[in-house]
């Protein structure tokens, strides 16, 4: 008369182990949903995209002005840590005269191989800037300046301008074209610059965090 009793006891036990084991499986698989949800609102608020990114560069000497422009520059930082990486198609670049354009294209940059130019890195010390509040930061970046398929590290000051949730980063820099490989004809040497000044202007709008 006892078996039945032990028997149903032992069913009873392991239905609650059972049942408890499923509440168990269950809140892990909540959890780690939950926390997988986080992290992926966490990475899209802090992730924007630029609306608009403007290169141009001086490479030119008294002898000959040679400016160029690239207004399809495309650009991402992420605000939580600072990271970012701009590129830029170097056909993208435009002269005043074709055959400047035609040169630099063929002869100098050789777009058709090397397509596009990128700087990827981090801003120094981020974790001390707080871009949410209107102001000017003077700010180092670091990172790896990759042109003419040549990458060479670098830190490049800048500046950050903050105002009513819009951002605009601004940097001026030279560019040695000897470490990018960039061959310059001994006919032209003196109306091209050794060093090629670099002016971007990036412009950022925290409501278009992705």
């Amino acid at each position: 008369m006892q078996e039945p009793k032990i028997i149903k006891l032992i069913n009873l036990t392991l239905n609650f182990i059972i049942m408890k084991t499923k509440i168990q499986i269950a809140l892990f698989v909540l959890t780690t949903l939950f926390t997988v949800s986080l992290n992926a609102q966490e990475k899209k608020s802090t992730t924007i995209k630029a609306d608009s990114v403007i290169i141009d560069f001086h490479a030119g000497t008294p002898l000959e002005d040679i400016d160029a422009k690239s207004t399809d520059a495309k650009g991402i930082i992420k605000l939580s840590t600072g990271e970012f990486a701009f590129v830029v198609s170097n056909r993208s670049f435009h002269f005043k005269r074709s055959l400047m354009e035609e040169h630099f294209n063929e002869n100098y940059m050789e777009s058709d191989k090397y397509k596009v130019s990128t700087y990827k890195g981090k801003i120094v010390d981020y974790d001390k800037l707080d871009l949410s509040k209107d102001g000017t930061y003077k700010v180092v970046t670091k990172g790896i300046l990759n042109i003419h398929g040549v990458e060479q590290e670098r830190e490049i000051e800048g500046e950050i301008i903050v105002k009513d949730g819009k951002i605009h980063i601004v940097s001026t820099f030279m560019v040695k074209l000897e470490e990018h490989k960039i061959k310059i004809p001994k006919v032209v040497t003196e109306k091209i610059a050794e060093e090629v000044k670099v002016n971007v202007n990036a412009y950022f709008d925290t409501n278009n965090l992705r």
